[in-house]
């Protein structure tokens, strides 16, 4: 689903051809409607495009296609993700070297895995993602969720060195571009273990400019007004530095 920039009426982009952020929605086979979403109004009406990508796996569109995802999630998701925001800037929508990808548990996944095996995105920002399926799999995370990757990776233990070699905290030294990382120091789904050893791994291998921000009180997906806002804010500013324009 495109949304083209309505503007800068609150400061921005403006004047040439835009940037576009492509949005990596969660679940992994959960599915983004058509709808007004004022989260994605934030960033048109300020110059920026967005791209809502049903990748691969998500629900809505047939078995078929949500069966894409089995055994390949890292893969598929990505791959899509890639393909529309190349498709926008094919067809002269948005400008090719400034394109960015988001998101927040499995589309933060996504986001990460899309900026270190891939050389298209020129930023990302991640949010309480999985970064490391080894982990994921054997007991960082709770019971409701510890058997999915069974179907989205392949089975346990026979497939793991599939676990690793998909995994972002396993590739510090392939991330080159820009990111944000924000994540909720109660979050259960996602722990930030996982996420503060990413850190740690990238800050070893001299990673490109990062922020980590963690937010006291905040679970899988946030909900308090000030971590909202900061969040948007901070990411806001992410593509105002990437992609040359000052933030309102």
């Amino acid at each position: 689903v495109v949304y083209p920039p309505s503007g800068s009426r609150f400061g921005g982009v403006g004047g040439e051809k835009p940037p576009f952020v492509v949005f990596a929605h969660g679940g992994p086979t959960g599915r983004v409607p058509m709808v007004h979403d004022l989260e994605i109004a934030y960033f048109t009406s300020r110059g920026l495009g967005v791209v809502d990508v049903n990748y691969g796996g998500s629900t809505g569109f047939g078995r078929p296609y949500r069966e894409r995802l089995r055994e390949q999630w890292g893969v598929v998701d990505v791959e899509d993700c890639v393909a529309a925001a190349k498709a926008v800037a094919d067809e002269g929508i948005a400008d090719g070297a400034r394109l960015a990808i988001r998101g927040g548990s499995a589309g933060g996944w996504t986001a990460a895995a899309a900026l270190a095996f891939t050389d298209v995105f020129a930023c990302a920002t991640i949010m309480y993602p999985v970064l490391d399926l080894v982990a994921f799999r054997t007991g960082e995370t709770h019971d409701f969720e510890s058997q999915y990757l069974e179907s989205l990776v392949g089975p346990w233990p026979q497939t793991e060195d599939r676990y690793r070699e998909r995994s972002p905290i396993n590739a510090p030294e392939k991330f080159t571009a820009p990111f944000l990382l924000l994540q909720g120091l109660e979050d259960e789904v996602c722990p930030p273990a996982a996420t503060a050893r990413f850190v740690e791994r990238i800050d070893e291998v001299g990673g490109p400019a990062h922020e980590y921000v963690a937010f006291e009180g905040e679970q899988h997906g946030f909900r308090r007004k000030e971590t909202i806002v900061t969040a948007l804010e901070k990411e806001l500013a992410l593509y105002g530095k990437v992609f040359g324009f000052t933030p309102s």
